[in-house]
Order: C-alpha cells, then sequence, then structure tokens
C-alpha cells in the first residue's frame, strides 16, 4: 500500500502555506522524514507552520537551499509553488518524483472521489453537491481548493465515505495518478495565464482532472460551454452533460421550468428551478453540475430537492 511505502522515505515539502503544513503532518504521521521550505521568511510564516519543527519537521526558510532537498526521494509541491524552478527540473531529471498535495492526499486517501473543476463556480457547486450528498447515510467531506486541504483528513476519513474535491489547475498540473471517480469540468475561460502560459496549456492542466478515469467513471461537461464540450472526446470516462438550454441524453438539463435529469433513458424531475434560491444563470449551471455528480452516487430526486431548495452559498 501506497501509505506503508512512505515509512521512512525523505520527503521534501515546498511550501508552507495551509496544504504544505498538511502535507507535513501527514508524512509525518506515516513515518516520513521531511524537509520543508518555504520562499519566505521565518519571521512571515505562520503559526503552524512555525509549530512543525517541533514535530519533528526540519525547516529552511526565505528560499529553498539545496539542504532542502537534500537526499530526498519524493517531493511535494504546495499549489502556489512553481512547478518550473530548476530544483524541480534538477531532481526529476535524478528520478525523484515531484507531485502535489493534491496527488499525495488521494494516493493515501482510500474513499471515492468527487472532484470539482473550472474557471468559475467551482467553490459554490463543491459546496453544494457537498450539501446534495449529505441527504444520504455515507459520510462526505468537503475539501480541497476550497479550504481545507485533503491531506488534513487523508488518514481519518473512513473509506466509505465520498470526498467532494475542489481542485484548481495549480492542483491539477502537479498530479500522476489521480482518479476521481466523478469529475466535473464546468467551464473554461483564460486564467492564470502568468502561471500556464497560455490558454491551451491552461486547458491542457484542467483536462487532467479525467486523464486517468475509466469507463466505469463519470466525466460530468458543461454542454453550453465550447471549449468544455470539446474535451469530450478525450476523457476515458462515461459522459453526463449539463445545460440550461436544450435537452440531453445522458445529462441534467431545464425543462418546463423543472431542472431534470434524463440517465438510462428515462427522464426524471428533480426540482422545479422556482425553488433554487442562487439567483442568476451561472447559478442554475451550477445547481446544474452539482446535481449531475450526486446523482452519481445513486441518491433519489426528494432529497436533491429538499437539499437545492435550502442551499444558500
Amino acid at each position: 500500500m501506497y501509505r506503508e511505502s512512505l515509512l521512512g522515505r525523505t520527503v521534501s515539502v515546498v511550501g508552507l502555506a495551509r496544504s504544505g503544513v498538511a502535507a507535513c503532518r501527514l508524512l509525518r504521521q506515516l513515518g516520513a522524514a521531511v524537509l520543508a521550505s518555504d520562499a519566505k521568511p521565518l519571521s512571515a510564516l505562520g503559526r503552524d507552520a512555525l509549530a512543525l519543527e517541533a514535530e519533528g519537521v526540519r525547516l529552511s526558510a526565505g528560499g529553498h537551499p539545496t539542504e532542502a532537498f537534500r537526499g530526498a526521494q519524493l517531493v511535494v509541491l504546495s499549489p502556489g509553488v512553481p512547478t518550473d524552478l530548476p530544483a524541480f527540473q534538477e531532481l526529476r531529471r535524478a528520478g525523484v518524483p515531484v507531485i502535489g498535495e493534491l496527488e499525495l492526499a488521494w494516493r493515501v486517501m482510500e474513499a471515492q472521489v468527487i472532484a470539482i473543476t473550472g474557471t468559475n463556480g467551482k467553490t459554490t457547486t463543491t459546496a453544494l453537491t457537498g450539501a446534495l450528498l449529505r441527504e444520504q447515510s455515507r459520510p462526505v467531506l468537503v475539501a480541497g481548493n476550497i479550504g481545507t486541504p485533503l491531506s488534513a483528513h487523508a488518514l481519518t476519513f473512513p473509506r466509505d465515505g465520498i470526498v467532494v474535491a475542489e481542485v484548481s489547475s495549480f492542483q491539477l498540473e502537479t498530479t500522476e495518478l489521480f482518479h476521481p471517480r466523478v469529475a466535473a469540468l464546468l467551464n473554461l475561460t483564460p486564467d492564470h495565464l502568468d502561471r500556464h502560459g497560455t490558454f491551451e496549456r491552461y486547458v491542457e492542466a484542467k483536462a487532467r482532472v479525467f486523464a486517468h478515469q475509466t469507463d466505469a467513471d463519470c466525466t460530468v461537461l458543461n454542454a453550453d460551454d465550447p471549449a468544455t464540450a470539446a474535451l469530450a472526446r478525450r476523457t476515458p470516462g462515461r459522459v453526463v452533460w449539463f445545460s440550461r438550454t436544450k435537452p440531453l441524453d445522458p445529462g441534467v438539463f431545464c425543462a418546463d421550468g423543472w431542472i431534470v435529469a434524463k440517465l438510462n433513458g428515462h427522464v426524471e424531475q428533480i426540482c422545479p428551478v422556482s425553488e433554487v434560491f442562487l439567483r442568476g444563470a451561472h447559478n442554475l449551471e451550477n445547481v446544474l453540475a452539482a446535481t449531475a455528480c450526486s446523482l452519481w452516487t445513486g441518491i433519489a430526486a426528494e432529497p436533491l430537492r429538499r437539499a437545492i431548495r435550502l442551499f444558500r452559498g
């Protein structure tokens, strides 16, 4: 198992905001020797980062010196850390894996993951999906880019639970094997080009959300967004569409004032559009996407309607 493979390994964690701190603690719990570094000076690090030394982490601040990577057998990057620093290129050439905190947490976790990404709406859709799924009996964790690092719960969240994770392009570009059972891509417009360079590279980062799915998995895509819809031919997963403007099969869409789902050839009414509290076309799209993600678990229409009606954002 991956957890056992970390025992006694030397791991370098780069970046000591919330994700980096959570990764350090997870690795220490699993018996790894942890070297941690941050570009900020020691005086600018948060209390949780400073407390890592007492937990057995060797800290370097004010940059990423050679000793922060000495003997490293694995490097874990926080989302805000540029992936193209010369030190990382040298490590990769030496055969040292360089992954992100999301990838680390996913490898350690045993629960199924629903991953939600997109340029806009991913936080609302992630929170709503979590609210919808709390209507069923399995434990639910809402985490990721939404504020709680997955690494903070990777060892304690039960394997029969469902993780709803907001994932950013920064997190996705440092994944290697990340395999969510449901991958939702809401929309795509140029963003973070200072990091990715071009819109095409940004799209490639986002598309990693479904790169390792299989035909037993589900990919939720926006049929009304051309850039997103164009990715349907690339996903190995089974596509479930969502749309405000047209009926789809399979899909979740609006018809005669209702949010409806057509899966397996049968149309099912989920919720009247008038009961959606959040205003605006973009929020209706978020509700459609969250519904599509949630239906994968087998949840019934009535609890979905109740949760949609009560959700306030």
